[in-house]
């Protein structure tokens, strides 16, 4: 019996097909997607020339869930993602994205364990879900910035005051879900 801990090997032959290596079968890319969500890692990889294909695989799971309308991503999310490759953020972009979704799945985990200690409503800590994806738009958004977005030209001057007021309220605001998140 396979290890589920271990990286599951999925190799892609000539003719397109993909093998999973523990079962000796073939599988498609939503039998992969079973398996990511069911919590395995995987690697797929390109039989002829070994090439590492799992990140072009896992691109092309999220972009057929995407058209399907099972919309996960938001479309400015996906529109920073985009601007990211044209800036110099690229370097600070896969650290931030990793940190931020193992802080969220931390997050989820730890509102999980609260809902099974029995808790009437944890989202209410958070102002419910409304409020959490309120905090979440302003976590982003202050992380992200304007990076790659281009000026409007006869957009007003901020002044660097209201700039430094407004980054010490999302600081405030962040400080504030992160000691929330830490009592749930």
């Amino acid at each position: 019996m396979p290890d589920p801990s271990s990286k599951l090997l999925i190799k892609r032959y000539a003719s397109r097909r993909l093998y999973n290596t523990e079962t000796s079968d073939y599988v498609t890319l939503d039998d992969i997607a079973g398996f990511i969500r069911a919590g395995r890692e995987v690697e797929i990889i390109d039989l002829k020339t070994g090439d590492d294909l799992t990140r072009q695989f896992l691109l092309q799971i999220i972009t057929e869930h995407e058209s399907k309308g099972e919309n996960v991503l938001p479309v400015n999310v996906l529109t920073d993602l985009v601007r990211s490759y044209t800036d110099n953020a690229q370097s600070f972009v896969p650290d931030f994205l990793s940190q931020s979704f193992d802080m969220l799945k931390q997050g989820q985990a730890d509102m999980v364990e609260k809902m099974q200690d029995s808790i009437p409503d944890p989202m209410a800590a958070f102002g419910g879900f409304e409020g959490w994806q309120q905090k979440q738009q302003e976590f982003m958004s202050a992380m992200l910035g304007n990076w790659g977005r281009k000026p409007v030209e006869d957009a007003p001057e901020t002044a660097p005051e209201n700039n430094a007021e407004d980054l010490d309220e999302i600081k405030k605001q962040l400080a504030e879900l992160q000691a929330k998140l830490a009592k749930l």
